[in-house]
């Protein structure tokens, strides 16, 4: 096999093109692997490990593109050819059936006067100036755009709410409004419960768990992951949170997002004690005392919590919260001791490979009470825990592949499970590694078929240790709604099938998954 690389100078395409391109390429006669991506360092490690990082590859910038084809020497060349007339293909003019589609802002306006909603995803530089043009033409916004500087976010943020829209975002991935899903985002029922959300994986999260009891909800509205900070003051949560005080639909209010800066946390609390509705309040691993000393405000630790104590405030038949969870840990701590007798003594690290920047997160808070050693990760609960290398596991650790890091010239680990793959089958050749959990996001946005890709790998893992006199354990959650396009009893099931152990929460997942090591 030849390595053959090529180097795109200052040349961008956007992500979903680059995996597309990639795809085609690993279908060519005799290519064994092959990658288009930009030249982040991120990027140059992952090639490393693949046996694809050439000198050429080692010298190029985060705004090159990166094309590596693995293949016998002639078979590259090609794949390479093929390569540069795909692109040009993905970047030529739309066809007869798209030329009316508008290119710009105005022109959107201008096709449907009657829109009130941009959704903005375009490279970072770019993102401002479009959020600035859709908000001063009076349109709400959600900008799932990333990249984006925190003295622009905190412009856009106080413009919009001086004159009464959303900015949802930067790094909005999810929320639904009006029923209507946008981004990444679940089918779920209507119903009397609003969640405002500066967390997209936690709003997926908590509104599938509703809807699993029989919940739906008025709005689902995403901040962005940086609203909760000190130096944005959480702007649109207060706005969000007042929007759903306001409407007579909304009869439960759910906030979630990791802990905001105290002075953030006073804001909220404060706002929400203006208003009787019972509001939940899963600032996860948070100051849960702040919360109860404020009369309607309910506190939840963990997404799973917040889910069901929103679901039973709603009226669903659900018991005592507190007990149904020590029942099920309990279940699942018998479960683990089973599993553990299969393991090998040198068997004791636990790995994530999550999508979901949120689910990561409360697999952290959930694991502090379960493993006493120290979890490391590339999103850490706090700064001394941070990976020395992301692209490299040691010990515990956790991995959120939907950090920029990763996403820079790489298509979101919803949509595109190339990379997990390739850290799933590197984490099966670890003979320390005991167990590893993933999540599985569903709806619309996200890949049509998840489970036909990672049921594959999983096997091929689990093979791996076995053929090493060893087992693996893959433990798994699955974000989504049977309604979703997916289907979530259909995804389950294949995953199953492939010899994951699917749990009903993310929680419940990585509860199970820290008993395996603890």
């Amino acid at each position: 096999m030849a390595v053959k690389t090529l180097i795109k100078t200052s040349e961008y395409h956007d992500s979903v093109s680059l995996m597309l391109v990639a795809r085609e390429l690993s279908k060519l006669p005799g290519v064994s692997d092959a990658a288009v991506v930009m030249g982040t360092e991120a990027n140059k490690s992952i090639l490393e490990q693949a046996g694809m990082l050439t000198d050429e590859v080692k010298a190029a910038t985060p705004n090159d593109l990166v094309i590596a084809v693995s293949a016998p020497e002639d078979a590259a060349a090609n794949a390479l050819l093929e390569a540069e007339k795909l692109l040009q293909k993905k970047a030529g003019p739309a066809g007869e059936a798209e030329a009316f589609r508008p290119k710009t802002v105005r022109a959107a306006v201008k096709s449907s006067p009657a829109a009130n909603v941009a959704i903005i995803s375009v490279a970072g530089r770019y993102a401002a100036d479009e959020a600035w043009e859709a908000l001063r033409r009076g349109l709400h916004v959600l900008l799932f755009s990333d990249n984006v500087s925190l003295e622009d976010e905190i412009a856009l943020k106080q413009y919009a709410a001086d004159h009464g829209l959303l900015l949802m975002g930067p790094g909005a991935g999810t929320a639904i409004i009006n029923g209507v899903a946008l981004a990444f985002a679940n089918v779920v029922p209507a119903g009397p419960v609003g969640i405002v959300s500066a967390a997209g994986t936690g709003l997926q999260e908590v509104s599938t768990l509703l809807g699993k009891n029989g919940v739906g909800i008025t709005q689902g509205i995403g901040t962005g992951g940086r609203d909760l900070k000190e130096s944005v003051g959480g702007i649109m949560m207060l706005a969000g949170l007042k929007a759903l005080q306001e409407d007579p639909a909304t009869q439960v209010i759910v906030l979630v997002g990791k802990p905001p800066a105290p002075s953030v946390t006073q804001k909220v609390l404060e706002q929400v004690a203006l208003c009787p509705k019972p509001t939940v309040v899963c600032f996860m691993g948070g100051d849960m005392e702040a919360v109860k000393a404020v009369p309607n405000a309910i506190p939840a630790r963990t997404l799973e919590e917040g889910g069901l104590l929103a679901a039973k405030v709603a009226g669903a038949p659900i018991g005592d919260v507190k007990a149904q969870i020590e029942a099920e840990t309990l279940r699942l701590k018998e479960q683990a001791a089973g599993l553990k007798k299969a393991l090998k003594p040198g068997q004791r690290y636990l790995r994530g490979l999550f999508s979901g920047g949120t689910l990561c997160y409360e697999a952290q808070v959930i694991w502090t009470d379960l493993i006493p050693e120290t979890v490391l990760s590339n999103a850490p609960l706090d700064k001394h825990k941070q990976m020395a290398d992301s692209t490299r596991s040691q010990g515990h650790c956790t991995i959120d592949l939907g950090e920029e890091e990763f996403t820079v010239g790489r298509p979101h680990p919803m949509i595109d499970n190339d990379l997990r793959i390739r850290r799933l089958l590197q984490e099966a050749h670890d003979p320390e590694v005991a167990v590893i959990i993933m999540d599985v996001v569903l709806g619309y946005g996200a890949h049509m078929d998840p489970a036909s890709e990672l049921g594959p790998a999983i096997r091929q893992a689990r093979q791996i240790a076995h053929d090493a006199g060893r087992e693996l354990f893959i433990v798994a959650s699955v974000t989504g709604t049977e309604q979703d396009p997916q289907g979530l009893s259909r995804q389950s099931a294949a995953l199953t099938e492939a010899g994951a152990i699917i749990c009903g929460s993310n929680a419940a997942a990585s509860r199970l998954a820290g008993m395996l090591v603890a």
